[in-house]
């Protein structure tokens, strides 16, 4: 493990979460845009914590096949840097979210097994970024910061997509060194696992989960 493994804090809801992050020394602040979450803030909250994110960490919103309109409403507000697309959108629709607003796009992909690698491919062609993340269960209201995690064997020795990629699903500061030597991961998202109650950050294990990714 290296210092130059980049980590995204997502879910981020106070100020006193932004100051962990900047903190910690994390290169990624998430907000979640998805009323369903208990990590979700409006864009006028959202507003205010991305103003208070230093310069060098990259703002990151999550939307969850959102509309037009509801993005215009976010980053008319919102000083983003970067969109994460958590849903079902297609190869297509991140073209037209890359185009329409000139942001680079992460897209969301969940794994259960091989048979959902291919999709990878398909994401890397169009998207900027690529989070891999657990496939949630049919039955979960969420898309993702449900606290599972996939095989991780099945990204053993794929290294070299076409794009940046970050792994998610189930890390905390107990596993994700272990999740980073098996994937080769680069990058690491987490979201409940640096949280003392669902959508409260825990400014100690935000620390820790840092301090165990870059070893």
């Amino acid at each position: 493990m290296t210092s130059d493994i980049r980590v995204k804090i997502c879910g981020l809801s106070r100020p006193q979460d932004v100051e962990a992050v900047a903190r910690a020394g994390a290169a990624y602040a998430g907000f979640v845009f998805f009323p369903k979450s208990p990590r979700n803030v409006s864009a006028e909250q959202a507003a205010g914590l991305a103003g208070a994110v230093p310069v060098g960490i990259c703002k990151v919103g999550l939307v969850v096949n959102a509309s037009d309109a509801e993005l215009d409403a976010i980053l008319d507000a919102v000083p983003l840097d970067m969109l994460q697309l958590h849903g079902k959108e297609s190869p297509e629709r991140v073209s037209e979210v890359k185009a329409r607003y000139g942001l680079p796009v992460m897209k969301a992909i969940g794994i259960a097994d091989a048979e959902d690698l291919p999709q990878i491919d398909a994401y890397s062609a169009v998207a900027d970024q690529l989070l891999i993340d657990a496939k949630p269960p049919k039955t979960a209201d969420l898309p993702g910061g449900n606290g599972l995690s996939f095989d991780w064997t099945l990204l053993a020795g794929r290294k070299y997509w076409q794009r940046p990629w970050m792994l998610a699903g189930g890390l905390s500061p107990e596993n994700v060194a272990t999740a980073i030597r098996m994937t080769g991961a680069r990058q690491v998202d987490v979201s409940s696992g640096v949280e003392g109650a669902p959508g409260l950050k825990d400014a100690d294990k935000i620390t820790s989960f840092v301090e165990a990714a870059q070893g």
